[in-house]
């Protein structure tokens, strides 16, 4: 059964475990901007933390596809989780609890090293060991279990938690979640990976390396990567400042996280649903039409959807569904970008890994940046804007053809 919906069999309780990891990654995600600010930060200051956690996302992320060829799959994600423990512990301890700004940034760079080695890995292993005909689909898996633990998952469980533990104890309680979904992806699971055999340290080196010379010797894995960034500018730039927005306009922060949680519980459902119709409508197609001009239009709407109805919980929820759905337009360039980059699919996956991860920091720090200029309406266009940008990329990147798909390409991209 798990063949026939896209995963497969072999990893099916990395999936689940991969889920657990990033629910306990994502516990203080809805909370932690307004928390600090309440807290007596400025929002430029919780900006600058998420954007040093953004910083360590993109470069632990740009690394996890060829460390998977390098390494391992098991070993990488390991490492992943030791990194994410140290770096939490250290910041609740030294950092959250006393509000100690400079142990802030310093500990949640340290704590933002761990997700990518995990989840990402994971993806890498993914993309490896799944058929052509079923890799969007696969990948739509994926992005169904991230999302659900890290957006979903975590900011219900924290809605609740933070109620009965406190912030503080809610985010101790992260630590547990992330070892138990480490025991089902690493130890349950016993799906067998072969690493590249390497004669010496110096093609070790230069097998990392690919990571970054790949985006010269073929720039539609660079193309793709500059998609994957844009793909998720409103995700990591709104907790920046749309809490806020929200409480202005009659929506608190018990109500905000349950309505985060409400966002991407359409994330979660069309991953899966852009994944299969990748795989039948058209890679190219989908990410133009459902991602780039779909989050183009609901980007400034969700925004602007509480001021024009008073803060309607109803039409906010029905209106970010409908963005959380449609971000997930971007499921295809996980099974596009792979595609164009031959036998270096690591390399490629640490490109569109790292684009994920950089997008956790340029999010923030366009928010940092143009907030006191443009403020929170301008950024938001920005980020729309972008959204177009991306679509017109995606355009121009052509791919091989494709058995089992219905993207039917058969010129190189027009730059390379």
């Amino acid at each position: 059964m798990l063949e026939k919906i896209g995963i497969t069999k072999n990893l099916g309780w990395g999936f689940f475990g991969v889920m657990l990891f990033m629910m306990g990654d994502g516990i203080e995600a809805g909370w932690l901007s307004p928390f600090l600010i309440e807290s007596g930060l400025t929002i430029q200051q919780s900006a600058a933390i998420f954007t040093v956690y953004g910083v360590s996302i993109a470069l632990s992320s740009w690394f996890s596809g060829v460390c998977v060829d390098v390494f391992g799959p098991k070993r990488t994600m390991a490492i992943g989780l030791a990194v994410y423990i140290i770096g939490t512990a250290g910041f609740i301890t030294y950092g959250f609890s006393t509000m100690n700004y400079p142990v802030m940034l310093l500990t949640y760079f340290i704590k933002g090293f761990g997700y990518p080695l995990f989840a990402y890995s994971f993806l890498t292993w993914v993309i490896y060991k799944t058929p052509q005909s079923k890799l969007s689909s696969a990948v739509g898996w994926f992005w169904f279990v991230f999302c659900a633990g890290m957006m979903v998952l975590g900011a219900w469980y924290s809605s609740v938690a933070i109620q009965h533990f406190g912030y503080i104890n809610t985010m101790w309680t992260s630590i547990f979640w992330v070892c138990l979904g480490a025991v089902l992806a690493i130890v349950v699971n016993k799906d067998k990976f072969e690493k590249k055999k390497l004669a010496n340290k110096k093609e070790a080196v230069k097998e990392l390396l690919k990571g970054i010379t790949i985006l010269k010797s073929n720039p539609r894995v660079a193309a793709g990567g500059i998609v994957r960034v844009i793909n998720s500018l409103s995700v990591y730039g709104f907790p920046v400042f749309l809490p806020m927005h929200m409480a202005q306009h009659g929506i608190e922060t018990t109500a905000w996280l349950q309505l985060w949680g409400t966002f991407f519980l359409g994330n979660i459902i069309f991953n899966l649903v852009f994944g299969f119709i990748g795989d039948k409508f058209g890679w190219k197609n989908t990410i133009i039409w459902f991602g780039g001009i779909g989050c183009a239009i609901f980007t400034p709407l969700l925004f602007y959807i509480p001021v024009i109805t008073n803060g309607s919980i109803v039409m906010t929820s029905i209106v970010g569904f409908i963005w959380g759905g449609l971000v997930a337009g971007y499921v295809p360039i996980g099974a596009l970008v792979p595609s164009v980059a031959g036998e270096d699919k690591g390399a490629a996956m640490s490109v569109l890994n790292f684009s994920a991860g950089l997008s956790t920091f340029v999010a923030p720090a366009i928010a940092l940046t143009f907030i006191g200029l443009v403020g929170a309406e301008g950024v938001v266009w920005i980020f729309s804007a972008l959204y177009l940008v991306s679509a017109i990329i995606v355009k121009f990147i052509r791919i091989p053809d494709e058995e089992g798909g219905k993207v039917k390409e058969k010129t190189l991209l027009v730059t390379s």
